[in-house]
């Protein structure tokens, strides 16, 4: 490429005018500024919606090393160490912390520090639950059942152990930040909450407020639990939305935290619905949708997949697909079944094989084809943008 310099010298010399020098370099820079946007495309469509979990071959490998690594670590210290010792966890806790100093730091190799991340995390709770339990004097495990034999102590050991964890994931992520650990904080917060709901009710159920469950009526009280965790999905989802707005082109860290906080909040989100639209006995494990419930179980499938065709997130369709596609496609085509001879469950797979091929092969024109055309100018500037 002739470059600026050489062509102020040809002005010069007379073999070509200032205006064609010119009108050369404004061709130029025209032509570099299409091969940048070109680029910038490329990249922007090969992320689509990808974690980036996996940083390539050499990733793989050093996660076969640390595995490798903290197994044989594990053993030798429950050999010298008791098993409950809390020297095991906080050992196994730095470890981790060292190994990622090099690992994430330094060579920030995807696989490996989710790996490392998830060690720490499970460290740290490991070290949370000991230090509980010697220091309220729990028999055995923690459980829902030994806090409320302990209710004084319940919300403090709870609060302890999940703001201990979220604490603990907050403090690895400001020196990582490792995307993962959004969804253990997510999951932490959860317990939280949940564990607060439990022990209101408790406190009600004790004093008076309200009336002791007959047995015939725990399958709904189970069923009307189902409310916290399906506000705590609603929250975690829009924190997830929230991040994917404010980073439309998925460049950065907080994009693949948004993933994360989808991954999470979806099952949060579906399981409590499907239980409310088919009327599922949650202690028998029995579902017998009607009529009425199966039209809103449609309708249900139906919204989830413009949710997630509009912020281009396919981790909030996949349980929708295994909650809502398993058993309502199982009621929709049983009749068949058993006219025909063939397996519901092999239905079920046809199925359900053939939707996520179909959204797999063509999601961005599934969106295309949907969104665009079903949504307003001003709210399709706001999502992630809709690739040709």
């Amino acid at each position: 490429m002739i470059d600026e310099a050489t062509l102020n010298r040809a002005v010069s010399a007379g073999i070509v005018d200032a205006a064609q020098r010119d009108a050369l370099l404004s061709l130029a820079r025209n032509e570099a500024r299409t091969e940048q946007q070109a680029s910038s495309e490329t990249a922007s469509l090969s992320v689509d919606d990808q974690m980036r979990l996996v940083g390539g071959g050499n990733d793989i490998f050093v996660t076969v090393g640390i595995v490798l690594l903290f197994s044989g670590a594990l053993f030798a210290l429950q050999a010298v160490l008791p098993s409950d010792s809390m020297t095991l966890a906080a050992l196994l806790a730095a470890a981790s912390w060292v190994v990622a100093e090099i690992v994430t730091r330094q060579k920030r190799m995807r696989l490996s520090s989710t790996l490392l991340a998830l060690v720490f995390s499970a460290s740290a709770l490991a070290l949370l639950t000991d230090f509980i339990s010697t220091r309220f004097s729990l028999p055995g495990t923690i459980n829902a059942f030994s806090l409320l034999a302990l209710r004084d102590d319940a919300l403090p050991i709870g609060l302890m152990m999940g703001g201990g964890l979220i604490a603990a994931a907050a403090l690895y992520f400001a020196r990582f930040k490792v995307p993962v650990l959004a969804a253990i904080v997510a999951i932490a917060a959860t317990g939280v909450a949940f564990l607060a709901a439990v022990l209101v009710y408790y406190d009600q159920m004790v004093g008076g407020s309200i009336a002791a469950p007959a047995p015939d009526q725990l399958a709904q009280v189970l069923s009307d639990a189902l409310a916290i965790p399906l506000v705590c999905g609603m929250i975690i989802f829009a924190v997830a939305v929230f991040l994917d707005l404010h980073d439309r082109d998925r460049q950065t860290v907080w994009s693949d935290c948004a993933f994360w906080l989808h991954v999470v909040s979806a099952p949060l989100l579906v399981h409590p619905l499907f239980i409310l639209a088919t009327g599922q006995d949650v202690l028998a494990g029995r579902i017998e949708p009607g009529m009425g419930a199966s039209v809103l179980l449609g309708l249900m499938m139906v919204v989830f997949v413009l949710v997630a065709l509009a912020i281009d997130r396919r981790s909030l369709l996949a349980p929708t697909l295994a909650y809502f596609g398993s058993v309502g496609i199982y009621y929709l085509i049983n009749g068949a079944a058993n006219t025909t001879g063939i397996p519901p469950f092999a239905l079920i797979l046809v199925t359900i094989g053939a939707i996520v091929i179909l959204f797999g092969a063509g999601w961005q024109r599934i969106r295309r084809l949907i969104i665009r055309p079903l949504l307003p100018t001003s709210l399709l500037d706001r999502l992630p943008p809709i690739k040709a």
